[in-house]
């Protein structure tokens, strides 16, 4: 008698259930995760905010969206409101997926395809990091979902919730033109789309789109410049290798749960009279093969050549949006009969994904410190950092803490911990905050941050330029919650004094 594991029979009596408990642990895991564990916030989150609390209509970084709704976000519950928006942008992706998989492979396969994606990197470990490209994953899927709806079903109505998708989506994130460019073209290529432009929906959610995405054009039209300096900014992080192929390797390293749980769900090798339960749907119409396959594999190719013509990544450096349909791609390849060999140890491997980076993440903090003595982001002491130096501003002065400068990555940090949320002047990059200047900063006093090299705590050049009448304190030593092996923090700082009136 051959044994089926319990989720093989979820999936064929119960598969919303077996979607939502999925979705929902991920997204519980890598919510409370940084919320107990991280010290400071992952990635560019400091710098997000930072431009978000001036809620501009766009920065160096691209579009505001983002931005605005992690300032919201961090308003209404702080670090913690960050990584609920940011695991909600993903459950909202899945969520996406599942129903356009439902649609067209049917919800037992829609239900694999969403499992799969379980072993894209790109939806685990760096989804805490909320920023454009987390926020573009949704908005990306949501849009594929009411493209369908109204081509590939023919429901008129989801023209404008297409042209609202793609509205958001642009304001997110500049990747959106790479869908918005391939869904035109596949519009046009593709019979039933050029019939579906018959109709007036089209036209009058393109109208409605044209005025959704204008504030944020005209902002670009005069700050284009500012946006491809930004650009040349990741190109840095390709290293050694070029933006395009950094691109490709990216790509491949974040389908490789993908693929491991792929290769171990076929049984190769396996002997010739080996069983497996099956997964029956019925034929998937050519239509929808093609429509999955090509947005797919299109975005990601479209994207290695943006990369490889201009040798920039800008914001191609996050994948995540790139790769929403990957596996709902694998299971319309696998066919209408999907086998599923050795359950048993899929499942095991499934969960070991599911699992297992949340859990390295958690020992890393406290093993890298003691191994490596790599000095990890996350763990910074940013909230100790920030209390220090507003509480110091504000003995000195009896005003809160209205301005922090200095070093691009401390100043942020600084920034977000205290409690009267100062403005942040890019001093590293005044063009950068058009919002402030060195003279504001001058005339209302702030608190200068920098890594201190020395014992002195002696300013960089280019911060001395800017504001010559800064005294340097003795540098403020801080500890990491789990020092090991590494040095102590070392922070240059200066007070600046408003002029008396």
């Amino acid at each position: 008698m051959h044994y089926v594991s319990l989720i093989i029979e979820f999936l064929r009596g119960r598969p919303a259930v077996v979607f939502w408990t999925a979705a929902l642990t991920q997204s519980l895991l890598w919510t409370v995760i940084p919320a107990l564990f991280y010290s400071a916030p992952p990635g560019d989150v400091a710098l997000l905010l930072a431009i978000g609390h001036e809620f501009v209509l766009g920065s160096y970084l691209g579009p505001p969206l983002a931005f605005w709704l992690g300032e919201i976000a961090f308003r209404v519950a702080g670090s913690f409101g960050l990584y609920v928006l940011a695991q909600a942008c993903i459950v909202t992706a899945y969520w996406a997926v599942f129903t356009l998989g439902r649609a067209i492979v049917g919800t037992r396969h829609a239900v694999l395809g969403v499992l799969l994606m379980v072993g894209i990197a790109a939806f685990t470990v760096p989804s805490p990091d909320f920023g454009p490209a987390v926020l573009a994953a949704p908005l990306w899927a949501l849009a594929l979902l009411h493209y369908w709806r109204a081509v590939g079903e023919g429901q008129r109505g989801a023209w404008f919730l297409l042209a609202l998708d793609l509205g958001l989506l642009l304001l997110a994130n500049y990747v959106g033109l790479i869908l918005f460019v391939l869904l035109v073209a596949f519009t046009l290529a593709a019979a039933r789309g050029r019939r579906e432009l018959r109709n007036p929906e089209p036209w009058i959610a393109g109208m409605l789109f044209a005025i959704a995405v204008f504030p944020h054009a005209a902002w670009l039209a005069s700050a284009h410049d500012l946006v491809l300096e930004g650009f040349n900014d990741s190109a840095a992080l390709a290293g050694r290798l070029s933006p395009g192929l950094w691109l490709c390797l990216a790509l491949v390293a974040s389908h490789l749960g993908l693929a491991l749980l792929v290769a171990l769900a076929s049984g190769w090798p396996r002997q010739r009279n080996e069983r497996a339960p099956e997964l029956d749907r019925h034929p998937v119409e050519p239509f929808a093969r093609l429509f999955v396959y090509v947005f797919a594999l299109a975005p990601a190719l479209c994207a290695i050549a943006i990369a490889f013509v201009s040798g920039r990544l800008g914001p191609l450096e996050r994948v995540v949006p790139l790769v929403v349909l990957s596996g709902l791609a694998v299971v319309v390849a696998a066919g209408d009969r999907v086998l599923l060999y050795r359950e048993r140890l899929v499942s095991s491997a499934w969960l070991a994904l599911l699992v297992a980076p949340p859990v390295l993440v958690v020992l890393g903090l406290l093993l890298v410190p003691w191994t490596l003595a790599v000095d990890l982001k996350i763990a910074q002491p940013a909230n100790l950092q920030a209390s220090y130096f507003a509480d110091t501003f504000q003995r000195r002065t009896g005003k809160p803490l209205a301005f922090v400068s200095g070093d691009a990555r401390i100043a942020p940090l600084v920034a977000l911990g205290a409690a009267s949320r100062p403005r942040v002047y890019f001093a590293w990059a005044p063009q950068r905050s058009p919002w402030a200047s060195a003279a504001d900063v001058g005339a209302q006093g702030g608190i200068l941050v920098w890594p201190a090299a020395d014992n002195v705590g002696t300013p960089p050049a280019t911060l001395k330029a800017q504001f010559s009448a800064m005294v340097p304190e003795v540098p403020r030593v801080f500890a990491r919650a789990v020092q090991g092996l590494l040095p102590l923090i070392r922070v240059g700082w200066a007070v600046l004094r408003a002029p008396a009136p």
